[in-house]
């Protein structure tokens, strides 16, 4: 009877574990501002994993390079390979945009599905991946916004702005809207695929024993990845679309 009593306990725990509360939010105030601590919280922490592997990477470079020197120059080859495929031969200052871009995401998502944020207790909400927010999302897709306009402006000046009548003023709208539309699309498609993995997973804890779920969990590893990858290069597509200036 106690070994029951204890399964249950502990089952209870791994499923308090895998909830998710869905509209509470931990407030901090800031001046006038009332942001989500959770968010910042965990996109510090994601900061702060990048800013530690970036120094571990520069610290010692060998000629000869060593296994993790060998993983950090394979994952900036793999950026460029992106940038340059998606942007052309001008792909080199948008490297570290791109890559920025990428590595925040994947490790946003990787953390959230690795870390055990929901041990951690706060007074209102949880910890959760910095890309479950969709405020987190939005801020990504305006950041890429303003990369596509500001590549196009730096590179035509305000020439640019022709292309929305082209190839006829008629579709000046279009254009317009079409740019507008860029951002909303990157935005809920991150967040959207993000929170239906999270949301997958929570049901299939609550239906089935824990077997199930967990290769769903690291399937979720892996379109974490993917998703990342999408975001990084349609981001990087339309900034080779604004400086190229066709659609």
């Amino acid at each position: 009877m106690n070994v029951l009593l204890c399964s249950i306990n502990a089952l209870k725990r791994l499923y308090d574990i895998s909830a998710v509360e869905v509209g509470q939010h931990f407030y901090w105030q800031i001046g006038s501002f009332q942001v989500h601590a959770q968010v910042l919280i965990t996109s510090w922490v994601v900061i702060a994993i990048l800013l530690v592997s970036a120094i571990i990477a520069v610290r010692n470079p060998q000629t000869i390079p060593n296994d993790g020197q060998n993983f950090f120059e394979y994952v900036l080859e793999f950026i460029r390979d992106v940038s340059k495929t998606q942007i052309g031969e001008e792909y080199g200052p948008w490297v570290p945009f791109i890559g920025t871009i990428f590595l925040f995401i994947f490790v946003s998502n990787w953390s959230g599905a690795l870390f055990p944020w929901k041990i951690i207790q706060l007074p209102h909400g949880e910890l959760a991946a910095p890309t479950n927010d969709i405020n987190t999302t939005v801020a990504l897709a305006l950041l890429t916004s303003v990369a596509y306009f500001y590549a196009g402006l730096s590179k035509k000046g305000l020439s640019y702005f022709s292309k929305y009548i082209q190839p006829t003023p008629i579709l000046l709208p279009i254009n317009i809207l079409e740019d507008f539309t860029k951002p909303l699309s990157l935005s809920f498609r991150l967040f959207g695929n993000i929170l239906a993995d999270e949301l997958v997973v929570v049901v299939l804890v609550s239906l089935v024993p824990l077997v199930v779920p967990i290769p769903v969990m690291f399937l979720g590893l892996f379109t974490s990845g993917i998703q990342a990858l999408i975001f990084a290069t349609l981001a990087a597509a339309y900034i080779g679309e604004s400086m190229e200036g066709h659609h």
